[in-house]
């Protein structure tokens, strides 16, 4: 079934002139400006990179159609702008003369659209890999790392706009200060998230990478965190060797990987031995001011718009990308200074009888940590509560120890139904929310489940009370119950 409201009907694609008589391409045009009046179809569209993808192609003039299963304010971007996405999966949905077709990474080789695909004769590719087809044709830049992607990436490409370098760019998210989680500039560069998950990131050839840091994560594909680290390692390789790695100085995974590739490297970190170092760091409401060192030469002061000392990490990583593209320090300190963050990265959604209720997208124990710990830091709230929707029954049952000790900031830890997402019927069966709850509890912690989003919305609106926070977190569809939550709110107000 279409997205009828969001949408308009397929014929209205296939009523374009075709790019050719044949049914499809079967190889990806050669560079960025081929890609005008090609006919790309996406499943799984409304993912995050897949609808910055989509997103870019659109820009560039492709004629974009896609499916995903659930709607979403991406696919409702995506449709305004001239996209044709619909619920429908089958094989006779895919359009006529279609050029490519590229699936996510969370789509099974034998989905109906892409064996119909292959029938036809059409250019099939994942996610990645259309990804690095269209970075090798850049100065591209990818961003790795198990924790803060979206928020370096995002930051490197508004430093670089905002010089007048014009890049294009694909976040994870949505940036409203770049008009959304991706764009199609016309400067040389190519700034994208780089995810470890199924080694997609080997799918890119960068001129510039930055590893912000590796830990265990995604643990339903690796065996272990040694086969993380040698992913990351061979991703390291792809850099040539008149490019720039850049690595976090204070991860010793990072470190040893530093050691072992041919390209140049630059680090980030608090130590003297580090090219880009930050010293002197002093927070205000949760708000990180520092000096930067380059080379042992002082630049200046800058302080941060996103709050979190983790946020000193991703800036100095910025810095240094930014630099290696040739941007001037005064547009790196006013572009760190400026830059306000991504959507569902400690998002404020509004504030109630002087309760405020935000938005984040923390799915790993660390994640999880460092945002109780900055949102501590910026609102010092009487009361914390955190509702963590566990994504993944397999991450949530390999790391449901380090989950349980994530929460030591938090007051309140109230948690859902896992997102169910990429697990097996064996996943489902060995572990379930309530198993977090009682390791919460075991520890110490204050933490009850309750199933649904409606009993959540009004057991906190009852309970929370001026001056406490409310966050909301994780990956799946929680950011959903803000909103919920804060019409409660103002319902019980009201009364």
């Amino acid at each position: 079934m279409p997205f009828l409201d969001i949408a308009v009907s397929f014929p209205a694609v296939i009523m374009r002139p075709a790019v050719s008589s044949r049914h499809g391409c079967q190889t990806p045009p050669a560079s960025f400006e081929d890609v005008h009046n090609l006919r790309v179809h996406m499943i799984g569209v409304g993912g995050c990179g897949m609808s910055g993808l989509a997103g870019v192609l659109l820009q560039r003039g492709a004629y974009l159609s896609g499916c995903d299963l659930h709607s979403s304010e991406a696919v409702r971007r995506l449709a305004s702008s001239g996209a044709v996405i619909s619920e429908a999966q089958r094989a006779a949905d895919l359009p006529d003369n279609v050029d490519v077709v590229i699936a996510s990474a969370a789509v099974a080789k034998d989905h109906p659209q892409l064996i119909e695909a292959r029938r036809r004769g059409a250019k099939t590719m994942k996610y990645a890999e259309a990804l690095g087809w269209l970075m090798s044709h850049t100065a591209g830049i990818a961003i790795s790392g198990t924790h803060g992607k979206s928020t370096t990436t995002a930051w490197t490409a508004f430093i670089l706009e905002r010089a007048g370098l014009d890049p294009t760019f694909i976040v994870g998210g949505y940036v409203d200060q770049l008009g959304g989680g991706s764009g199609a500039g016309r400067g040389p560069h190519f700034v994208a998230e780089a995810c470890e998950y199924d080694r997609s990131f080997l799918n890119l050839s960068p001129k510039c990478a930055a590893i912000l840091n590796i830990e265990a994560d995604h643990l339903d594909y690796y065996e272990n965190i040694a086969a993380i680290e040698q992913a990351f390692e061979e991703f390291a390789a792809r850099v040539p060797d008149d490019g720039l790695l850049i690595v976090n100085g204070r991860d010793e995974r990072c470190a040893k990987i530093a050691e072992r590739v041919k390209a140049p490297v630059a680090t980030f970190g608090d130590s003297p031995k580090d090219d880009w170092q930050c010293t002197d760091l002093y927070a205000t409401a949760g708000r990180y001011s520092f000096n930067v060192w380059n080379a042992g030469r002082k630049l200046g002061r800058v302080t941060l718009g996103p709050a979190g000392r983790h946020n000193v990490w991703n800036a100095l990583a910025a810095c240094a990308v930014a630099d290696h593209c040739g941007v001037a320090w005064e547009d790196i300190r006013t572009g760190l200074a400026d830059f306000r963050g991504v959507g569902r990265r400690m998002t404020l959604r509004g504030e109630v009888g002087g309760l405020h209720v935000i938005d984040d997208y923390g799915h790993h124990p660390t994640e999880i940590r460092v945002t109780l710990d900055a949102i501590r830091e910026r609102y010092s709230p009487r009361r914390l509560w955190c509702v963590f929707q566990p994504h993944q029954y397999s991450r949530t049952l390999t790391m449901l120890s380090e989950f349980a000790g994530s929460f030591e900031q938090a007051d309140h830890v109230v948690v859902p139904d896992i997102y169910f997402v990429r697990d097996t019927e064996h996943d489902r069966q060995a572990v379930c929310a309530s198993d977090l709850v009682e390791r919460i509890c075991a520890r110490g912690g204050n933490a009850v489940y309750i199933p649904g989003f409606e009993e959540i919305a009004t057991f906190v609106a009852n309970e929370a009370s001026s001056g406490d926070v409310v966050v909301t977190m994780g990956a799946g569809d929680i950011g959903n119950l803000a909103d919920v939550l804060l019409e409660r709110l103002r319902a019980n107000l009201s009364d």
